[in-house]
């Protein structure tokens, strides 16, 4: 008799406890939501470093003005993001500092804002770059070019451990990056020039691979993006005026968000 109550018990026991304890079993849908919450902002060169020099202009300020904006507009529209900036000033981050910045508050974005330049004069166009090593012969001018800021930093040599940003050599390093944010970097650099084709009316020269030394290291989704050539007269122009620093910002700003809420709903 007490056997059989046992066994009754028991069996009790089994069939009710997905009810009893289901709440504390693990699984996918009681993991929180990803929400992006911080965005680094980085306005490439400054300080000693001007960038790329147009007829009128200095890389550097064009970059900062976009990078404030891109800013201002995620804090008036996305208050739940907070907005890190590399600098805001005329100062002089050093490479290594700038993707350190994200990965030591944490960052879910880094974005690097850049503008170009080419020997031929005719060219034009935005470009979005993510980290690969993809096509470097291709892009290895402008990719020397961002990653020689590091020759104006004190003891260079030794901080970047003898990378040579005008050996090709030296490239060799990047080829161990971690793939881990690629696929998100992607979608967001897409975004970016799809809105610089369709919203602003620029020429898109798409989005490309390229090892540059500060997408290389942070540990989140990176893009570095290139406003458009300063060597070009025209885009030089469209880049210098209000107008034209204010649509670029705002494309930026629209792929982020749309970033975002895309990356959320997975």
């Amino acid at each position: 008799m007490v056997r059989s109550k046992n066994k009754k018990f028991l069996l009790t026991l089994v069939l009710l406890t997905p009810f009893l304890f289901g709440g504390y079993i693990p699984n996918e849908t009681m993991m929180p939501a990803f929400r992006m919450k911080k965005i680094v902002l980085d306005a490439g060169h400054g300080g000693k470093d001007p960038g790329n020099l147009g007829s009128r202009s200095r890389e550097k300020d064009i970059n900062l003005a976009v990078t404030l904006l891109v800013g201002k507009y995620i804090k008036e529209n996305m208050p739940d993001v907070e907005v890190i900036y590399t600098r805001k000033d005329d100062s002089f981050p050093s490479l290594k500092e700038r993707p350190q910045i994200a990965n030591n508050n944490k960052a879910d974005l880094f974005v690097s804002i850049h503008s170009n330049s080419a020997p031929n004069k005719s060219a034009f166009g935005t470009e979005t770059f993510v980290m690969g090593t993809k096509y470097l012969d291709a892009n290895f001018d402008i990719v020397k070019r961002e990653n020689s800021v590091i020759l104006l930093e004190d003891n260079y040599e030794e901080n970047y451990e003898g990378f040579d940003p005008t050996s090709p050599e030296s490239y060799m390093m990047f080829n161990l990056m971690s793939k881990a944010h690629f696929e998100n970097s992607v979608s967001l650099a897409d975004q970016i020039e799809t809105q610089f084709r369709d919203r602003v009316g620029r020429k898109s020269r798409g989005v490309k691979q390229g090892p540059f030394y500060v997408l290389w290291t942070p540990s989140m989704p990176s893009v570095l993006v290139e406003l458009g050539f300063l060597s070009n007269s025209e885009e030089e122009r469209f880049l210098m005026s209000d107008a034209g620093k204010e649509y670029m910002a705002s494309a930026i700003y629209r792929s982020i968000r749309d970033y975002k809420e895309a990356i959320e709903s997975k």
